[in-house]
């Protein structure tokens, strides 16, 4: 197993099936001094090799000494969160999040800093984020169905620049972008998003992905994806909850215009459709009752707040009561790892 280095202080974190893409490679290529790590699953290629990227395959995960490495289900994305816990290892202060589809702009995370420049949006509520940064009528993957209309209907109204302290950022991607079956079956049509940052705050909800994402030290125990939701409601329900508790400590989140261009891997939409089901039925629900979670306004009891969330969402029967036992697998490695 290769050894930690001290110097490997921001990291990149991407699961595949496939041999090397050229949107990997590209990335690579702009960002030497990153710590790339591909984490692979049981169908990724056994001789998946790129240079200046570490592999992570099932052997070396297993080698990793932790519970939740052990435990977590195979074939799932969920199995990214291995590629978080290497990265903590390896001492990243910042972890982006991205797919092996995404091939980054030039200016792919050339200046990214904890404190952000950007406009607050005024509205409370649901904010579809899109509407700022483009003028088509579109909006994010596991935004409420029944949101949509009205999201178009009145003005998005942004307050005066400032300075916020955002550390999860949410940096989104041109081409094909992150959208639900329901947007690609009906409308499908290629999408830019151009425009200065927009700060979200207590209490306006956007659902963010996984696709492009920079997330800062003291939020990392909020990236863990649950395992035993759907494959397209992981990321969405996980941005639910890291939205919730970091309100719920006064810190908020930003999102960007396009830093990638995503040519997408091969879907089936019906599937897809089928696998966002849950947060069409659920999703306006479930941020009512993770708002409504008695949790700690203490940065340092981050770690039971998010318990406390997915505890909510075990109750309400959004996730089987197994999901706790991975998170609390989670919980004790990612606390091992700050102790190092």
């Amino acid at each position: 197993m290769p050894a930690a280095s001290p110097q490997a202080r921001r990291s990149i974190v991407i699961t595949s099936i496939n041999y090397p893409t050229d949107s990997i490679r590209r990335m690579a290529e702009l960002n030497r001094h990153w710590d790339i790590v591909v984490v692979a699953d049981q169908k990724t290629p056994k001789d998946w090799h790129l240079d200046g990227v570490t592999c992570l395959t099932l052997e070396l995960q297993q080698e990793l000494a932790g519970r939740f490495t052990r435990r977590c289900p195979m074939n799932h994305y969920a199995r990214k969160n291995i590629g978080y816990l290497w990265a903590m290892r390896l001492g990243a202060e910042v972890i982006v999040d991205t797919d092996d589809d995404n091939t980054p702009y030039e200016h792919f995370l050339q200046k990214i800093e904890r404190s952000v420049g950007g406009r607050p949006a005024l509205n409370r509520g649901w904010e579809n984020v899109y509407r700022h940064f483009t003028t088509e009528h579109i909006w994010p993957r596991g935004f409420p169905l029944e949101e949509i209309r009205g999201s178009f209907a009145r003005e998005p109204a942004l307050g005066d620049e400032g300075t916020f302290s955002c550390p999860v950022q949410q940096f989104l991607a041109d081409g094909d972008p992150d959208v639900d079956a329901i947007y690609r079956l009906t409308l499908g049509r290629p999408t830019e998003f151009r425009g200065r940052p927009v700060v979200l705050s207590a209490w306006t909800y956007c659902p963010f992905n996984s696709q492009n994402t920079v997330w800062w030290r003291e939020a990392f125990p909020l990236m863990y994806l649950p395992s035993y939701s759907t494959f397209r409601m992981t990321d969405i329900w996980r941005s639910f909850v890291a939205q919730i508790c970091l309100y719920r400590i006064g810190e908020a989140i930003a999102f960007h215009g396009a830093s990638v261009f995503q040519i997408r891997n091969a879907h089936r939409l019906l599937t897809d459709f089928a696998e966002e089901l849950p947060g069409y039925l659920n999703n306006s629900q479930i941020i009512d009752w993770l708002a409504s979670a008695d949790l700690s306004p203490n940065p340092d009891h981050m770690m039971s707040n998010l318990r406390r969330c997915y505890e909510v969402l075990v109750a309400r029967g959004v996730l089987p009561e197994t999901e706790l036992q991975l998170l609390d697998d989670w919980t004790m490695d990612v606390v091992a790892l700050k102790s190092r």
